[in-house]
């Protein structure tokens, strides 16, 4: 057996034995502390509705054990199991050894894939939701958002993948660089017609027609000196009962949406209290940051990609034969999460210290007592656990635990 075969099978197996430990220990953790609501929130939450959240989490984390396991099913299958190789072949008698043949390659990989996760999703949307009254969708909703999905991922997505592959048979041994910046073009422009172009594909987006509210908002905008295309609502409603609000978009097309349902259960000074939260993202700089990170991240990525990509044993090593662009950029796309596991934690807790800045930002800004009844009401009318496991939200968590934020808020009340 290759040794890098070796590597490759103790990196996937330590990933997905750490997960499902994680997992089983977020369980029996909900499970423990069911049976009692968390002293800060008992004022404010019933002991049904906790053991509701309870009982919801856990229902998601069971499933995320059977996502875990079909997804290290088909990662196996796809490279020690010969699938790659056997589509490579597939593709190459019908058309040769051109790029197209490495974007029919990816494509159904992904394909494959899509169709293997959408019984989970189905599950998890008609199930899980639909059993804890948050589902709205209808089936004909959910095939129309898949046909859409399909659709724009296929129109945006083939095009950078040819100019990819294109690109990295072309460019000579710096292709990396020449993608790297192909990359960063790309999802700019998705940032940027996102909020005008895609997003209401899916939604409808009306402007704000309170009009108290939206004076009050107009105030904290010039106050924190923020400037947008505008405030809309979203018919968030027409798919799920779960209440957000965020910004989308850069530049002169950054704009505010707040969930209908988030309106309909927040009152003013709550609903004021959030978007300072979001604002505070914003003069924080956290979006650049993110955006910085995940840059220089793929740079990195990018030029290991280039490093790999003429090593013989890379590809001898995840069960491919045929050395070619495309089996590279798959493969790496592919086994790169089995390596790449520990680092959760890492991005978790920059999340969360931007989190907590956020919240300091709105605590100067508006107030963090109706931030804190704001959060009180979305913990509670969204289900989510009040008491998740701290090594399970170590790793996956990117806001903090609900008793931390909100004794991190009431700390602030004191300070300011």
């Amino acid at each position: 057996m290759p040794f890098f075969t070796l590597i490759f099978i103790a990196a996937l197996f330590a990933t997905i034995a750490t997960r499902l430990w994680l997992a089983q220990r977020h369980l029996r953790h909900i499970r423990s502390h069911r049976d009692a609501v968390p002293h800060d929130f008992a004022e404010h939450i019933g002991l049904e509705s906790h053991q509701k959240a309870a009982d919801y989490s856990s229902a998601k984390t069971r499933l995320d054990v059977i996502q875990i396991l079909l997804d290290t099913t088909l990662l196996l299958a796809f490279t020690l199991g010969g699938g790659i190789q056997l589509l490579a072949d597939f593709w190459q008698g019908i058309l040769g050894s051109g790029l197209w043949r490495g974007v029919a390659l990816i494509a159904s990989i992904l394909v494959i894939s899509s169709l293997f996760e959408l019984p989970l999703n189905l599950y998890r949307t008609f199930v899980i939701d639909a059993r804890f009254g948050f589902n709205k969708m209808t089936i004909g909703l959910f095939i129309a958002d898949l046909l859409k999905q399909t659709l724009i991922g296929a129109a945006l997505g083939m095009p950078l993948l040819l100019g990819v592959l294109w690109l990295m048979e072309q460019m000579g041994s710096h292709w990396w660089l020449y993608v790297w910046f192909a990359w960063m073009s790309f999802n700019l422009l998705i940032l940027l017609l996102y909020p005008t172009v895609i997003a209401p594909l899916f939604n409808k987006f009306t402007p704000l027609q309170d009009q108290t509210l939206a004076a009050r908002i107009e105030t904290l905008l010039q106050k924190c000196g923020f400037k947008s295309q505008g405030l809309f609502i979203m018919d968030g409603s027409r798919r799920t009962s779960h209440g957000n609000a965020y910004f989308s978009g850069l530049g002169a097309s950054k704009r505010i949406v707040f969930f209908d349902t988030l309106l309909s259960r927040l009152n003013h000074d709550e609903i004021e209290a959030v978007l300072a939260h979001e604002l505070g993202h914003f003069k924080r700089r956290h979006v650049i940051k993110r955006i910085a990170a995940m840059f220089a991240l793929s740079l990195a990525g990018l030029w290991l990609l280039g490093w790999l990509m003429p090593q013989g044993w890379f590809y001898q090593g995840l069960g491919v034969t045929t050395q070619s662009t495309a089996t590279a950029l798959l493969l790496f796309l592919l086994v790169s999460p089995a390596f790449t596991f520990l680092l959760h934690p890492l991005s978790s807790l920059v999340s969360r210290k931007h989190e907590f800045e956020a919240d300091r930002y709105a605590a100067e800004n508006a107030s963090a007592e109706h931030l804190i009844h704001a959060l009180v009401k979305l913990y509670n009318d969204n289900a989510a656990t009040l008491t998740p496991d701290p090594l399970h939200s170590l790793f996956y968590d990117s806001h903090p635990a609900a008793g931390q934020r909100v004794a991190h808020l009431r700390a602030l009340m004191k300070q300011i």
